[in-house]
């Protein structure tokens, strides 16, 4: 037996009788109704694949019921029987949602003709749907399962930057963890300046390997307790240009190195490698700047103590489009409950 089952509506018994044997030799199960009334009832006690209306009828004609059974459950097939003299109500029913027409006196092998294109044309319908839901579920668990490799990946990835960052700053006992430190204010200005996914992963990546090129710069140099000669000094800007090189073979971080060759550039052009002036210095790279030298300036270093966090922030605000971006460096004090 099928699945389908089909509720038969006219206000002639033998009618209803006729398609409803012609109907249970093909397999279907089949119920039947002699008005309008008596078929919202079924309609509402049961589960109907297709339902087989006639047009005229007393009390509650087939269009009135066709509205009422199509609210009740808009994905019902209805087939409509009506005379010749009422075919422009039937195209009228179609509009309204019927799936075919029957012209009376109806031709039973027609109507199962016309029940099976409507059944078969609704179970595609179904397979489609059914298809697209598992397909969507297949694609949502992949997604999830790329999600959750991504992460790992980057965790290692990260993992093994901050191996090499501590490495780096080793040669340096008195910047060892300002690399992550920086990395963790940048996300946070990144979010507060509405940088996003991608943009916000490289702009950590760039804040973790900012200082790297300090791998060639000389300890004795990185370590100096007094003031750095014009010599010394210009050695330890090359660490800018030192990254470049040692990044630039990696294409894993090829979008960090502007930052990274920037970091040091100040808004007035006063700045290295390139005396970049304004906007014209990457967004990433001013950013950087300002986490920098914040976390430089409340560090221990060797040729003098840290100063206290309200003491540089103050320092920060009078170099405001001088060394740093003045929007960027708004947000920043702002962030930090620093009120000119």
């Amino acid at each position: 037996m099928r699945e389908d089952h089909i509720l038969i509506v006219d206000d002639e018994e033998m009618i209803c009788r006729l398609l409803s044997q012609k109907l249970s030799k093909e397999g279907y199960s089949c119920a039947t109704a002699n008005s309008g009334q008596e078929a919202l009832h079924h309609i509402q006690g049961d589960h109907f694949s297709l339902m087989i209306s006639d047009i005229k009828m007393p009390m509650m004609d087939g269009m009135a019921l066709l509205k009422k059974v199509k609210d009740l459950h808009p994905k019902i097939l209805v087939i409509m029987a009506t005379a010749y003299a009422e075919i422009d109500y039937a195209v009228e029913a179609m509009r309204m949602g019927a799936q075919d027409f029957l012209v009376k006196p109806i031709d039973l092998n027609l109507m199962v003709m016309s029940v099976k294109k409507a059944l078969e044309k609704r179970h595609l319908e179904e397979q489609i749907e059914a298809y697209q839901k598992n397909l969507e579920e297949l694609v949502n668990m992949r997604t999830a399962k790329l999600q959750q490799t991504l992460k790992c990946l980057r965790k290692a990835q990260l993992d093994s930057l901050k191996i090499l960052i501590g490495a780096i700053e080793a040669k340096d006992p008195y910047t060892r963890g300002h690399s992550e430190r920086v990395s963790k204010i940048v996300v946070q200005m990144g979010k507060k300046l509405d940088l996003k996914g991608q943009r916000l992963e490289l702009l950590e990546y760039g804040a973790l390997l900012h200082d790297i090129g300090k791998i060639g710069i000389r300890e004795s140099v990185l370590q100096k307790k007094g003031p750095l000669t014009p010599e010394e000094y210009q050695h330890v800007q090359e660490h800018s240009l030192i990254a470049v090189k040692i990044l630039e073979g990696v294409d894993f971080f090829k979008d960090t190195i502007p930052m990274i060759r920037h970091h040091h550039e100040h808004v007035d052009g006063g700045g290295y490698p390139d005396g970049l002036i304004g906007e014209n210095i990457p967004l990433e790279a001013r950013v950087i700047t300002i986490a920098d030298a914040f976390d430089a300036m409340t560090s221990v270093r060797p040729h003098r103590g840290k100063m206290s966090i309200e003491a540089a922030l103050l320092e920060m605000g009078k170099t405001k489009g001088k060394q740093f971006d003045s929007w960027i460096l708004e947000v920043f004090l702002k962030e930090n409950g620093y009120q000119e």
